[in-house]
C-alpha cells in the first residue's frame, strides 16, 4: 500500500538545491507494531522537516495514535527504527522524549487545573533561589514563555479560571519553555470553536517559522487544508503516501483514507454475489416525522444541525471520523446534553436530559463500541437482551425468568443469533451475534426510532448484509432507524435519505439518484454539489 513520499517541501526561507535540502528532524523507517490479534503498524516510514506543520490524516483505526505513541517512547516497536536529528534514539518513556526535545500535547489538555498558569508552565522544574522555589522569577519566565505565542493573560490565576483554548495555549507555552523541537499536537482542535481555531493555527504558523517541526493529528478536513504543508495518510496500519497539501485535491484525500477504489470493487463483488446495492424499502411519507432537530447542537462538539427522521424510514449519517455522526446520535439519545436548539417527539418539544428520557419516548441507541458501551461480556444472551426493557421498567419491577427467557428465545429465533441456548454467555459470541443480540435488546423495548453506531463494524461479510436486511425489514413493519456507518456503501444500501455531514456540520442531504458514493465523496470533501 505504500507509496513513495513526495520530494521534500523545504520551509519557508530554507535553501531548496539539492546539496541544502534539509534532512528530517524525526523520521522513521519499517517501523511495525503489533497488538494482540492486530497488526498496529506495518513497515511505517515517516519523515518530519525542521519548520513545516505536518498533518497526519487516516480513520478510526489507521494506526495514528500508535504512531505518535511510538514516537514518544509509549510503547516500543517491534522492529524499525527511529531517528532524531539524523540519530537513532529508542525512547523507553514519554518523558525520556521531552528530554530530547519531542512533546506531545493531546486532545485533553494534560495539565494541573488546581495549580497557577505559572505553577503548570514550570511544574516539576522550578527555579530555586537560595534553596527556595523563585516564585518571582516562575511568574517573569512564565509571562514571557505565553507572550512568545502573543498570550497575555494572569499567570498567577488557577488554570481552570481559563477556556480550554486558554489551556492549550499554556500546555503550548510548557512544551516550547524547555526548548521543544518536535511539537506533535493530538486532535487539539475538538474542543475549541471557530475563532478558537483561528487564533491557534496563527499560533502554530508562528511557532513553525521560528524552526520547529509540527506533527498535527485531526479529522477535520478544512482545518487540514488550513494549516497544513504536508499530508501522511494512514490505512489499516499502513501509510498510504505521503504528499504535499498543495498538491492532494480534498476529494482525493477521502478516497485514499477510505480506500473508495477498494470499497467500490468490494460492492462489485458482493453484487455478483447476489448481494447488489439497492435502494432501501419504498418509503411512505408521514404527515410529521417521527423526531426533528431544529438548530440542536452542543458548543466544542456539534455545529447546529437540523434533521428529521420519518417512520419507516431510515435516515443514513455520513461522514468520515469527527465529522459529528456520534456526537448526533450522543444528543439525540440524550447520553449529551445540547446547549441550542429544540427537539420534537411526534410534533411536540421534549427535553432529552438523559438517555432515560430518550428511552421514554421511544428511542434506543446501539453505541459504536460493542465492547465497552453494548455488551457485558460476562452475563447470558437472556440478561444482556432483557437489560434496557429491565432499566425501563425499574429494578423494583423485575421481569420474571421465565418472562425474560421468552423475550429472549423469541429475538434469538427472530434475529437468527448463533447460539447453544439463551443462558450462554454474550462473551463467547462471534461479533456479529454480538451485534444482533444488541439490536433483541432494544427491540425488546418496542422503539419507536432506533440509533445504530456502526453496527456492521468487526463482523464479516456475511453477517453484515444479514443485519441489513433485517434492519430493513424492520423499518418496513413501522420502525423508524438513524444509520450510522463509515462504509459509505452500506450507508447507502439501506437508507432511504442520507445527511452528509463535514466538520461537524451538516452540509447536505440527499436521496434518490444524488445518493450514490461518487457525490457523497464529493460532499464529504467539499467539492459536491
Amino acid at each position: 500500500m505504500t507509496h513513495p513520499a513526495s520530494e521534500p517541501n523545504p520551509p519557508a526561507g530554507t535553501a531548496t538545491d539539492a546539496t541544502n535540502t534539509p534532512e528530517p528532524i524525526l523520521a522513521t523507517a519499517g517501523v511495525s507494531k503489533t497488538f494482540p490479534g492486530v497488526k498496529a503498524l506495518q513497515c511505517v516510514d515517516f519523515r518530519l522537516f525542521p519548520g513545516e506543520i505536518h498533518t497526519l490524516m487516516g480513520q478510526n483505526g489507521a494506526g495514528k495514535s500508535t504512531l505518535i505513541n511510538v514516537l514518544t517512547g509509549v510503547v516500543a516497536p517491534d522492529a524499525g527504527t527511529i531517528r532524531l536529528a539524523g540519530e537513532i534514539v529508542a525512547f523507553a518513556s514519554p518523558q525520556e522524549a521531552e528530554a530530547a526535545g519531542v512533546r506531545t500535547l493531546y486532545q485533553e489538555v494534560n495539565l494541573c487545573p488546581n495549580l497557577s498558569v505559572a505553577e503548570n508552565i514550570f511544574a516539576g522544574r522550578q527555579p530555586r533561589r537560595f534553596g527556595a522555589i523563585d516564585w518571582p522569577d516562575i511568574k517573569r519566565r512564565a509571562q514571557a514563555a505565553l507572550a512568545r505565542l502573543d498570550v497575555a493573560l494572569d499567570v498567577t490565576r488557577s488554570l481552570d479560571a481559563y477556556p480550554i483554548a486558554v489551556q492549550q495555549m499554556v500546555a503550548i507555552a510548557r512544551a516550547l519553555s524547555v526548548d521543544a523541537r518536535v511539537l506533535i499536537l493530538d486532535e487539539p482542535t475538538s474542543s475549541l470553536d471557530d475563532s478558537e481555531v483561528a487564533q491557534l493555527f496563527k499560533i502554530l504558523r508562528h511557532l513553525k517559522q521560528s524552526g520547529i517541526a509540527i506533527l498535527f493529528v485531526t479529522h477535520f478536513i478544512e482545518q487540514t487544508y488550513a494549516i497544513s504543508d504536508r499530508i501522511t495518510v494512514m490505512r489499516n496500519g499502513e501509510r498510504e503516501g505521503e504528499y504535499l497539501a498543495r498538491d492532494l485535491p480534498a476529494d482525493q484525500l477521502v478516497s485514499k483514507m477510505v480506500g473508495h477504489e477498494r470499497m467500490s470493487a468490494r460492492l462489485r463483488d458482493a453484487a455478483r454475489e447476489g448481494h447488489a446495492d439497492r435502494e432501501g424499502p419504498p418509503c411512505a411519507q408521514a404527515a410529521q416525522p417521527f423526531v426533528e432537530l431544529r438548530g440542536v447542537g452542543r458548543r466544542g462538539t456539534l455545529q447546529p444541525i437540523d434533521l428529521d427522521v420519518q417512520p419507516r424510514q431510515i435516515l443514513g449519517l455520513a461522514g468520515l471520523l469527527g465529522s459529528g455522526r456520534t456526537e448526533t446520535a450522543r444528543l439525540l439519545f440524550g447520553a449529551d446534553r445540547a446547549d441550542s436548539g429544540t427537539i420534537l417527539v411526534e410534533g411536540r418539544p421534549v427535553k432529552l436530559r438523559s438517555p432515560r428520557d430518550a428511552v421514554r419516548h421511544g428511542i434506543g441507541y446501539c453505541a459504536e463500541d460493542r465492547k465497552k458501551e453494548g455488551i457485558v461480556a460476562e452475563l447470558s444472551i437472556r440478561e444482556n437482551i432483557v437489560l434496557a426493557l429491565q432499566a425501563r421498567r425499574g429494578w423494583w419491577r423485575k421481569i420474571s425468568r421465565q418472562r425474560a427467557r421468552d423475550l429472549a428465545d423469541l429475538w434469538i429465533e427472530r434475529l437468527g443469533i448463533k447460539a447453544a441456548d439463551a443462558d450462554q454467555p454474550i462473551g463467547l459470541l462471534s461479533g456479529g451475534n454480538q451485534q444482533k443480540a444488541l439490536l433483541a435488546r432494544w427491540l425488546a423495548t418496542d422503539p419507536k426510532l432506533l440509533i445504530l453506531d456502526e453496527p456492521t463494524r468487526g463482523i464479516d461479510v456475511a453477517a453484515k448484509f444479514d443485519i441489513m436486511d433485517r434492519l430493513l425489514a424492520l423499518c418496513a413493519n413501522g420502525l423508524s432507524i438513524l444509520f450510522i456507518s463509515s462504509e459509505i456503501n452500506e450507508v447507502l444500501r439501506v437508507s432511504h435519505r442520507v445527511a452528509v455531514l463535514r466538520d461537524r456540520r451538516k452540509i447536505a442531504e440527499v436521496a434518490g439518484q444524488a445518493s450514490n458514493e461518487d457525490n457523497i465523496y464529493r460532499l464529504i470533501a467539499g467539492s459536491g454539489e
